[in-house]
């Protein structure tokens, strides 16, 4: 039977858009659902501060009566102005494993782009870079975590059947925490403490944290990531929602600043024990008792395993061991609390300036994945 593409135009809509994964992955043991009131925030174009810069439209595909695929097209203003590009994205993309529907959502996303004078599909992308992107390409019997994207092997396939090429490639590893800090490392630290004067800040109160550094730590991310592929800074509106979002729920242990001796910061590291398990059970839903796995996976029981959400050096400290200081205050939290690894999430396989940072610990590249491109 012939594809029907369908604009999402109402709640029900917008529903059967974030629960066509539940269906798609049921019993697939590395798939992580999403939690649904996240989803309908994170699209809702009255909600999102995204959409201050940003215009996007969502689009089902139906085969023999049933959703068979979706699609996010994208313009995300900011990031063309900034990198001086025409480029539209499509980002939340799923499909069966149809071919023709993945054309119709491709072909339906780029058409959106075109008759807005993109020249450029590039994707899977989000709104900003705090959203899931990149499609796995490499890891599919690894266990996703919360913030990324997990699909099928036949999804790339399907992407250079259908004309996309690489345009970038992000890499995850394993970070294996060490059993103590390494000497040498533990030995830059200190030299780099000394050197540039600087000293390390924790918080017991969230409220204080966000009062004090909370609007400084996305200003920071904002300098810090400026470089990277896609990036556009986040907007006020941006940064206060992810303040309420992310800092009232985080473990403050997991969470370290450095500060020069004037008190700016121009380090932040922050973590979190891994939600993946947690979401699996809350099947994501967050009531009536999804909730209690989640909370429970924060601040009970949590995996052995933690997600590092967001590690950012002002640029002009970059590539002077300040991560090492980061890290040295971070580590024993961590065997203390008895993780096993850390999930680094996506990195540029280009940003050796990252990568650099894991060369004194066990690590294993673990998934791949990739943002794809093609003129329209």
């Amino acid at each position: 039977m012939a594809i029907t593409i369908k604009k999402v135009e109402t709640r029900k809509d917008l529903d059967a858009f974030i629960r066509f994964t539940n269906r798609l992955y049921k019993g697939n043991a590395f798939f992580v659902p999403n939690l649904h009131l996240d989803m309908l925030n994170t699209l809702d174009k009255r909600k999102n501060p995204a959409f201050e810069f940003c215009e996007a439209d969502y689009f089902l595909a139906y085969k023999d009566g049933k959703v068979a695929g979706r699609i996010a097209a994208i313009i995300n203003q900011r990031a063309n102005d900034v990198w001086e590009k025409k480029e539209a994205r499509f980002g939340w993309i799923d499909f069966i494993d149809d071919v023709e529907v993945s054309r119709a959502l491709l072909e339906t996303a780029a058409q959106w782009g075109k008759e807005r004078g993109m020249e450029y599909l590039q994707g899977p992308l989000g709104f900003t870079d705090f959203d899931p992107e990149g499609m796995l390409v490499e890891g599919y019997d690894q266990l996703s975590t919360m913030s990324t994207i997990y699909n099928y092997p036949y999804y790339p396939r399907h992407m250079e059947q259908l004309g996309f090429e690489k345009d970038v490639d992000w890499v995850e590893y394993k970070i294996y925490v060490p059993d103590s800090i390494p000497e040498k490392y533990k030995r830059i630290a200190e030299l780099v403490q000394k050197k540039y004067n600087l000293k390390i800040k924790k918080y017991t109160s969230s409220k204080a944290l966000a009062r004090d550094y909370g609007q400084k730590i996305f200003q920071l991310m904002n300098e810090a990531y400026t470089p990277l592929y896609g990036f556009a800074p986040l907007s006020e509106g941006q940064i206060e929602l992810y303040i309420k979002m992310y800092l009232p729920v985080i473990d403050l242990r997991m969470v370290t600043l450095i500060l020069d001796s004037d008190d700016n910061l121009v380090g932040v590291g922050i973590s979190m024990p891994s939600l993946s398990r947690a979401l699996q059970k809350a099947k994501g839903r967050f009531f009536p008792f999804g909730w209690y796995h989640v909370l429970k996976a924060l601040f009970i029981r949590h995996a052995p395993v933690l997600d590092l959400l967001l590690v950012a050096i002002k640029p002009e400290y970059q590539n002077k061991g300040v991560n090492a200081l980061l890290f040295s205050d971070l580590i024993p939290v961590y065997q203390q609390m008895g993780f096993k690894y850390a999930e680094s999430n996506p990195e540029l396989e280009q940003n050796g300036k990252v990568q650099a940072q894991w060369e004194y610990f066990d690590t294993e590249l673990h998934r791949r994945r990739r943002a794809y491109i093609k003129a329209i």
